[in-house]
């Protein structure tokens, strides 16, 4: 008998739990696109998505997955032959350098490993070195969606500063936007991407590209933008259908339009603060588990940690068993440990991801975190006790 059989719990890092409002919103005919509604809807959107990126920069939206923000950021600001560093704190650091490579940029990494966040140290050290200026951009994630290290992006423009280097600062928020604090312009963020399937709870399909005036600079040299991914149009249209490149994304339009609503009605403060206490509370159950058996948290330092996702590690092949089991027999989702091992290493199924981003409340979490336990518990894998009372108590500290 399966105890699966009822509504599912995605706990991946993206798709995340969508609101009913925001499938609510979506569950219409189609508008007209060329005036009214639709038209109106899209001009509510920047000035929301500005405040919750908190910047007074531009936002070009993009109809893609984060991929397609990563080329368009690098496509508006780069020439060929160009330099960027990459720091690299899991997979998705070096899939964004991937992407700029494949674009004709000249590509150094920076890797720190999948459990550590990038040392400010070592940038300052490696662009004092670079005394020509030629790293044209820094690029890193704010929390790697894979390893779920969080970088500290305060520090690390710290360090640019320091070296006196005028490289462009990029960062990756496309697990981390409208869950872990980040402040656009205080922070000395030049261009930031992010995507609407995580902390924005719209489904997949959405890109955007912040940017502030040196990105924006930048654009007068750059030579890789094709007339799609230009970013002048989309946040200068002359004519609607500009803001896409062509036919708007109805439907995602108006669930992300829903989502920012819910977001701006709890208050950004709020929402920060509501992910850090249920990310608290699942730290909390892997502490307990971590107790007996091989369970333990990717990410040793709490400060370190993203409060949208948590990285976890079993010893293989144990991961991918209690993840097989969860959505067999308790209709619970996990993520797969993405980037944790080399292709084809059996290590790979040492690893599982928790996702705690977007629509996700105390139920919702202490839920997942009791299957996870029923999980150990069938599957005869060594634990520590109390898991769950550690996350409750850490919910109402």
């Amino acid at each position: 008998m399966s105890l699966r059989h009822g509504r599912p719990y995605l706990a991946i890092p993206g798709p995340s739990v969508m609101p009913d409002r925001v499938l609510a919103a979506m569950h219409r005919p189609a508008p007209n696109i060329y005036a009214g509604e639709l038209v109106e809807t899209v001009a509510s959107l920047v000035p929301d998505l500005q405040a919750v990126a908190r910047t007074g920069g531009k936002v070009a939206m993009y109809i893609s997955n984060g991929h397609g923000a990563w080329e368009a950021a690098l496509a508006n600001t780069l020439r060929r032959g160009d330099k960027v560093l990459v720091l690299a704190t899991g997979r998705f650091a070096i899939g964004w350098g991937e992407v700029a490579a494949a674009l004709g940029a000249e590509v150094e990494v920076m890797d720190f490993g999948n459990s550590a966040p990038a040392d400010p140290a070592r940038l300052e050290d490696r662009l004092r070195a670079d005394a020509g200026g030629e790293i044209r951009a820094v690029l890193c994630t704010h929390a790697d969606t894979a390893s779920t290290v969080l970088n500290d992006i305060p520090a690390l423009r710290a360090a640019i500063d320091a070296a006196g280097h005028p490289a462009l600062f990029m960062v990756d928020c496309i697990a981390s936007l409208a869950c872990d604090r980040f402040e656009m312009d205080a922070w000395g963020v030049d261009l930031m991407v992010a995507a609407s399937q995580k902390g924005l709870m719209t489904p997949p399909g959405l890109g955007f590209v912040f940017f502030g005036p040196r990105a924006e600079a930048a654009r007068a040299r750059a030579e890789m933008a094709s007339i799609y991914w230009d970013w002048r149009p989309r946040t200068e249209p002359e004519m609607f259908y500009q803001y896409f490149g062509g036919t708007a994304p109805t439907h995602h339009i108006f669930a992300l339009r829903a989502a920012l609503t819910m977001i701006h009605e709890e208050g950004m403060d709020a929402v920060f603060a509501r992910h850090a206490r249920l990310a608290r509370a699942v730290w909390a159950a892997c502490d307990a588990w971590s107790a007996a058996g091989s369970l333990r948290l990717n990410v040793s330092d709490p400060a370190h940690r993203s409060h949208a996702v948590t990285s976890v590690a079993l010893q293989s092949p144990h991961g991918t068993a209690l993840r097989d089991w969860l959505e067999r027999e308790a209709g619970v989702t996990l993520g797969i440990g993405l980037g944790m091992a080399p292709p084809g290493d059996p290590a790979w199924h040492g690893f599982f991801r928790i996702a705690h981003m977007g629509h996700v409340n105390a139920h919702m979490v202490l839920g997942a975190l009791g299957t996870i336990e029923a999980g150990l518990c069938a599957l005869g894998l060594d634990h520590g006790r109390g898991a769950l009372e550690a996350a409750a108590t850490a919910l109402v500290d």
